[in-house]
């Protein structure tokens, strides 16, 4: 039988690389796997071998073909189960992202857990279980919360079931914002939520998650991460909001691209290491200064950014020939692509690689680092444009804001700061309607201060004549 390259040490460095795109043709047939595709075979070094879904659905798994690196990841219809006991037959094929954990994620309650358990910030929860394998809960309803095994969860939260395809999320809001249910769902036309005002009682079939409602702004952040050091995102309006989908002239949901803090990137990069998926993306909520992950979809593709299938291509082609044949380099990168497409160390080493890079470095082994990079002596003509700026946006407003400190008052002819309401008169001009006067230029607002001063000081002289009457009745009394 012929045996895979990870199963055969004497198979030689310059032989293509087999990897199997052990998925649904659906996913792989469509557009973001294509231009993978496209780009890996463009390197020279990889063979892309497609599974089919007459494979995976109708043959056993001994007629799979064979590889040496694997992508396979869950849709509908695809068979888990069977992908993962194939796997275990090529124990030292290397799995992109790993299929045990998949089979885990179709349970929120153990995506939860897991990013807790690697330091990734979640919102505030807590589990209500009625089904098998999890202790069951003591649940308790009342108006504006619930409690759930002791934890109290105030109105508005979030309400989510505990199967991961089950994308039937409900917020309940309370008696003091009018009540009622927004139920989101997954896209249908231009729609993705509805709001039912006179429905306010939580479901009672099944087994859910309740968390805290976080309030953000009206966006959602979803991150696309390759890699333990690579991550993209985008932003799309929140569900929440009215429950329209924003939608470009092509049909394609509106989405902006998001500069993620380098907080942002460890939760990343945390979110890959934990969870074994190599391509990954998870939502990210964002409320203020704090950021909170709400769910981890797996692999997950941007479906249309050049820039990101490029990066994505070289990513995952550093990262697979780094573990058949660390010595080795790609073959072709095309001149054009070669900007993008340079070497991103950052992008594909891991600390510990990069700790024994730098060790190397302050010992003076030069020439080692270079081999074990797969390098050379030649210099590398792109090397000093190690990075590209692609944009820059600002936001921008003065800094010195303080509190408003207002007084309000009746004004009368005659009165105290009649002069400003005669300004106004004057400046705004008879016959005009306008309840506001806008004044900007320097003339303008001298004689508005000029104005001020005046009045300022006639009040402060009433003020210390009521003050002189006031002490000489006094002494008269």
């Amino acid at each position: 039988m012929k045996r895979s390259n990870s199963q055969n040490s004497n198979k030689s460095h310059h032989d293509p690389i087999r990897i199997g795109l052990c998925a649904m043709d659906k996913k792989v047939q469509g557009k973001p796997m294509r231009e993978l595709v496209k780009r890996m075979e463009a390197f020279g070094d990889f063979v892309m071998v497609e599974f089919g879904d007459d494979v995976l659905l109708n043959k056993p798994i001994e007629e799979w073909p064979l590889c040496d690196t694997l992508i396979a990841f869950y849709s509908d219809g695809f068979p888990l189960q069977k992908a993962i006991e194939y796997s275990k037959m090529h124990p030292r094929m290397y799995l992109l992202n790993d299929l045990e954990v998949q089979n885990q994620m179709f349970d929120r309650r153990n995506v939860y857990n897991l990013l807790l358990a690697s330091g990734v910030p979640v919102p505030s929860h807590t589990f209500c279980n009625r089904d098998e394998g999890w202790p069951p809960s003591k649940f308790e309803e009342f108006e504006d919360y619930i409690v759930c095994d002791g934890k109290k969860i105030a109105k508005p939260f979030v309400e989510k079931p505990v199967d991961s395809e089950d994308h039937n999320v409900w917020i309940y809001y309370p008696r003091s914002a009018g009540g009622g249910t927004k139920r989101l769902f997954r896209k249908i036309g231009d729609k993705s939520s509805e709001f039912y005002p006179e429905e306010n009682k939580v479901r009672r079939g099944g087994s859910f998650i309740y968390e805290e409602f976080m309030t953000t702004e009206g966006t959602d952040v979803k991150v696309y991460a390759v890699g333990d050091n690579y991550a993209h995102a985008e932003a799309r309006k929140s569900p929440v909001v009215d429950g329209v989908v924003q939608r470009k002239e092509d049909g394609k949901e509106v989405r902006y691209p998001v500069m993620l803090s380098s907080k942002q990137k460890k939760m990343a990069k945390k979110i890959v290491v934990a969870f074994k998926q190599t391509v990954c993306g998870f939502d990210l909520l964002v409320c203020g200064k704090d950021c909170f992950v709400c769910d981890v979809n797996g692999w997950s593709f941007v479906k249309n950014s050049q820039r990101f299938w490029d990066d994505t291509a070289r990513t995952l082609a550093d990262l697979v020939l780094n573990h058949h044949q660390p010595r080795r380099k790609l073959r072709n990168v095309p001149k054009h692509e070669a900007r993008k497409l340079r070497p991103a160390p950052e992008h594909v080493r891991t600390l510990s690689e990069q700790s024994e890079k730098a060790l190397a470095s302050e010992e003076g082994d030069v020439e080692d680092e270079l081999d074990s990079t797969g390098g050379d002596s030649d210099p590398d003509p792109d090397k000093e444009e190690t990075e590209e700026l692609l944009c820059v946006i600002a936001m921008i407003r003065h800094g010195d804001r303080t509190p408003k400190q207002k007084m309000k008052m009746k004004i009368r002819e005659g009165g105290p700061c009649w002069r400003l309401l005669s300004l106004f008169e004057t400046m705004r001009g008879h016959g005009s309607l306008t309840k506001e006067l806008k004044l900007k230029t320097r003339k303008e607002l001298m004689v508005v201060l000029e104005t001020c001063r005046i009045e300022t000081k006639e009040i402060s002289k009433e003020l210390d004549d009521i003050k002189k009457q006031k002490k000489l009745a006094a002494e008269a009394a």
